[in-house]
Parts: structure tokens; sequence; C-alpha cells
């Protein structure tokens, strides 16, 4: 992927279907705390989480992804008890429903057919999800540990440093 916004980038897609696709960017933590930007979170978030550039549409928009104790608690699921959080929750009252959640700041779109077509063209490196990847504590290792995970040729991939011509 030649575009800057999703080199060595983990991609969480949340929402695909005829109309297009949107997911987030899992690795891109801002140096902006999540409670610096929306201080209702206070209760819901850890007192020193960051917020994640969650992509390059609408990055003024803020999403917030949990990890609900009943995933039916949440506006959509994405994935096992992953989902997000209700435009009108209260964040207080939702703190002892979540197991933790994470405050995105834009998301990443394709249009309809954008996305297959770049999958198409080997554009993209696919690797199931894991909860862990949502809320993991170490961002910058992220891109590497999904394709360690992978294993095979992915494996030496996941060593490659950033630009393979200074090596």
């Amino acid at each position: 992927m030649h575009d800057p916004n999703f080199r060595r980038s983990v991609v969480l897609v949340a929402e695909h279907g005829d109309e297009g696709a949107m997911g987030f960017v899992l690795n891109r933590p801002s140096e902006a705390t999540a409670t610096e930007a929306v201080p209702s979170l206070a209760g819901l978030v850890e007192p020193e989480a960051v917020v994640f550039a969650g992509g390059p549409v609408e990055p003024q928009a803020v999403i917030v992804l949990a990890e609900f104790e009943d995933p039916e608690e949440a506006a959509a699921v994405i994935f096992a008890d992953i989902g997000f959080l209700r435009a009108d929750a209260d964040p207080a009252l939702l703190a002892g429903s979540t197991r933790r959640a994470r405050l995105f700041a834009g998301y990443a779109g394709w249009g309809a057919g954008q996305l297959e077509a770049e999958l198409a063209q080997n554009a993209w490196i696919r690797a199931d999800a894991l909860v862990d990847d949502v809320f993991t504590s170490e961002p910058a290792d992220l891109w590497s540990a999904v394709l360690r995970r992978k294993g095979g040729r992915f494996s030496l991939v996941a060593t490659m440093p950033p630009d393979p011509s200074l090596n």
C-alpha cells in the first residue's frame, strides 16, 4: 500500500457491504488524551488513554469502540464482543458494562467495490482480528505482531525495516 495513511497500518474492517466499507487504523496513537478530547469519557477509558487516528475520513469525528460485557448494549457489534458505543449512551453508566474502550478520531472508508478491488490487487494482507489487537498496549509493534501471527513468508516481512534500502 503506497498511501501514507495506511503504510504499515493494521486496519479493523468494522462494516462491509454493497455500499462500501469502513474501518479503523488500530496502530496510530496520537498525543492527545481521550479525556482531554472528550471529558465525559473519563470513567470509560483508562486515565492515560490516548486518541487513535482511525483514518483519514472525517478526522474530527469521534468514534468509541468498546469490549462489552453484554454485546447487546453496543450500537452494532463488529466481532466477538467488540462494538460501537451508542451515540446516546451515557459513558459514566457504561463504565460498569464494558471491559475497555478506545477512542478513534476519524475512520478509514471505501466506496462501493473499492475495497474488493484493492483486495483483488493484493494491496492488503488479510488476517483474522483478535480482541487484543483492538486494545493493544503496543501499537507500534502491532503490524509486525499480526504478520508474525500469520506465519510463513509474512514472518519475514514482519522483520523488514520501514525503508529496506537503508539496511
